[in-house]
Order: structure tokens, then sequence, then C-alpha cells
């Protein structure tokens, strides 16, 4: 993940280099006269490792624009509090200022994506970057029927009878 100004920039002129040296390599494979399916086993590691990067340069230009992904059950919030700080235009010493904490705090915070944090001091980082984080709840799908109901509906009616007094109709086996 691409957390500040300067690691964008470094990543936009990799992404430059790594156009020149893919159409290099495509250009090079395609001499040595093999067929489509060997050029693309060929190129597919550098085309993958490009896209990677391309995907982090358009996440970052998302978070700078305030385009986040939804929070899901908290999944992501160290993610989203780096975000909504790239968003707000902040560099780590700006938060740390805020935050009365060192810089190498907040890098050390944001390089684990906030991993063990508590409500409290996520509730501080937003409030240190001017954000108040809204929630919803939804409940959940309904779950498969339990084996016990589901062995129910079609079971005879008299194992039926049985399962709601709560008896399997077997006798106790006589101990030795």
């Amino acid at each position: 993940m691409i957390r500040n100004e300067a690691e964008y920039q470094e990543a936009v002129k990799r992404l430059q280099q790594e156009r020149a040296r893919l159409a290099e390599h495509e250009k090079a494979l395609k001499a040595e006269g093999l067929t489509a399916a060997e050029l693309k086993r060929g190129m597919d590691p550098l085309r993958s490792f490009h896209l990677q990067l391309e995907e982090e340069v358009e996440h970052y230009e998302r978070l700078k624009r305030g385009d986040f992904d939804e929070l899901v059950n908290f999944k992501g919030l160290g993610r989203l509090l780096i975000g909504l700080r790239i968003a707000r235009g902040l560099a780590q010493k700006e938060l740390a200022d805020r935050l009365e904490v060192h810089e190498s705090q907040v890098s050390r915070d944001e390089r684990n994506e906030y991993h063990g944090m508590t409500v409290e001091r996520a509730s501080r980082v937003l409030e240190a970057l001017g954000t108040v984080l809204v929630t919803s709840y939804a409940p959940l799908r309904s779950q498969p029927e339990a084996p016990r109901v589901k062995a129910l509906t079609t079971a005879s009616r008299s194992t039926k009878a049985r399962a709601r007094k709560g008896s399997t109709g077997k006798r106790p086996r006589a101990s030795k």
C-alpha cells in the first residue's frame, strides 16, 4: 500500500519504467519466434507485477479523491484510517503532531495497518483526522436449518413425535 506522496511518485516512475521493460521483453520474445502460448507464459509474471503496481497507484489516487472501500465488521479499519489521512492531505508528521506522538509511532502504526488497535485509539485517530465514523448494521442472512430440524422434515411421524419429546426411542445400553 502506498502511504505517502514520495512512495506514490516512486511508484509512478517505476510503472513507467515497467511499461517500457514489458514492451522490450515482449519484442525480444517475439524475435525468438515463440508461439503465442510460450509468449504468454513468458510475459505473464511481468504483467502480473505491472498490474499489481498499477492497482496500488490507482488505489492511492482513489484515496486522495476521498473514494474509500466500504468497511464491514471493522475489517480494513487500519487501511481506512491511512486512507483518511491521505484524503485529508496530511503527512504522517502532521498526524503525529495532532496525536501528540512521535512521527515514528504513526509510521509504525500505518506499516502494521493499525493492527490490534483499541477502539479508544481508533477514536483518537479519527478525531485527529477531523472525521466521524458512522456505522450501520444489518442482520446476517438466515443460516441453513440445523441438521436436527432438517432431519425432522423428512422423518416419519413416529420419529418426529419422539424428537419433540426429546427421546430417541432407543433403549439405554446395559452397563457391563
